[in-house]
């Protein structure tokens, strides 16, 4: 297997009068006809999600437009994440598995099992490995973390700051709002569009101590009846759904307020700026790990 390891990508699609058994025959000739290497199914109280499996040997991106292409004739059916695994058993959760992982200048997280083990310089973040996306692993997260830790450590030195109210977008297992509010955010919106992604965000806020009272978390589409002002909005999740939402950024955000996209490749980066500039962001920093690139963007007073 070249550069020990394969890709995935993520598909989700939902019912619309559709059986599952139908539903998981278009996601299962969508991925041969992309050339998959395999597929893992799980079946949702009204749709379908599958990981599909691809070789290493081509960049990501190319398979994603073919995955795309294959699934043109099926426009319900979503790219819900992407990513790496490496050539091991992740499917083994021992304490051995997901070590503690620093991050940025100040951040570390950690499985459930590691809680005591946490470096006594940085803040610790629990999250319960496998439960859903964004677990920190995932160098995309990585972006989005490290973006979040700069903009606060940059107005107020390594300590944790008051900052208002945030807003978290495809908030996976919630890992960005635990980071916002461990940093010091008054109180957070997280929504995401997959109703199980909400309950595993809530078990994570609790391992993490984030009171319900600084929590609002719901399901929802992108920014869809969603109102502000936010100090902080935060996304990780793909380039499709992040240039839809776009338009309507600076509508939640207040004057001098703050975006972090990330969920993005290095390869889609100049197309982003250039949407962004489009609706009057603007930049103020930028990161990378691996292939996948992130960016700190600022509403205009």
């Amino acid at each position: 297997m070249a550069g020990g390891y394969w890709w995935y990508i993520t598909v989700l699609v939902r019912g619309d009068g559709i059986t599952v058994e139908e539903n998981e025959e278009i996601l299962y000739s969508a991925a041969e006809i992309s050339g998959s290497i395999g597929t893992e199914v799980q079946e949702l109280p009204n749709g379908v999600r599958m990981r599909i499996y691809y070789l290493s040997d081509e960049d990501l991106s190319h398979w994603r437009n073919r995955l795309l292409d294959a699934l043109a004739p099926w426009p319900n059916v979503r790219i819900e994440d992407a990513g790496k695994i490496e050539n091991q058993p992740w499917t083994r959760q021992s304490e051995d598995s997901f070590p503690p992982l620093a991050i940025g200048d100040g951040l570390v997280v950690l499985a459930p099992w590691h809680r005591g083990s946490e470096p006594g310089d940085r803040i610790p973040i629990y999250i319960n490995p496998g439960s859903a996306f964004g677990t920190g692993y995932h160098e995309s997260t990585q972006v989005a973390l490290i973006l979040l830790e700069r903009h606060l450590f940059a107005r107020t030195g390594k300590t944790p700051a008051e900052i208002g109210r945030v807003v978290d977008i495809g908030t996976g297992s919630g890992i960005l709002t635990i980071a916002a509010i461990k940093l010091g955010a008054l109180s957070a919106l997280a929504r995401d569009l997959d109703p199980a992604a909400i309950d595993e965000a809530r078990g994570n806020f609790e391992l993490n101590g984030v009171s319900p009272d600084k929590v609002t978390i719901e399901s929802g589409s992108l920014l869809s009846g969603v109102e502000g002002p936010f100090d902080i909005l935060f996304s990780n999740i793909l380039l499709d759904p992040l240039m839809e939402m776009l338009p309507d950024v600076r509508t939640v955000l207040r004057p001098d307020g703050v975006a972090i996209f990330s969920g993005m490749t290095g390869n889609e980066r100049e197309k982003f700026l250039w949407a962004m500039s489009e609706v009057g962001l603007t930049v103020l920093d930028e990161t990378a790990r691996e292939e996948w690139w992130g960016v700190l963007a600022q509403n205009p007073a």
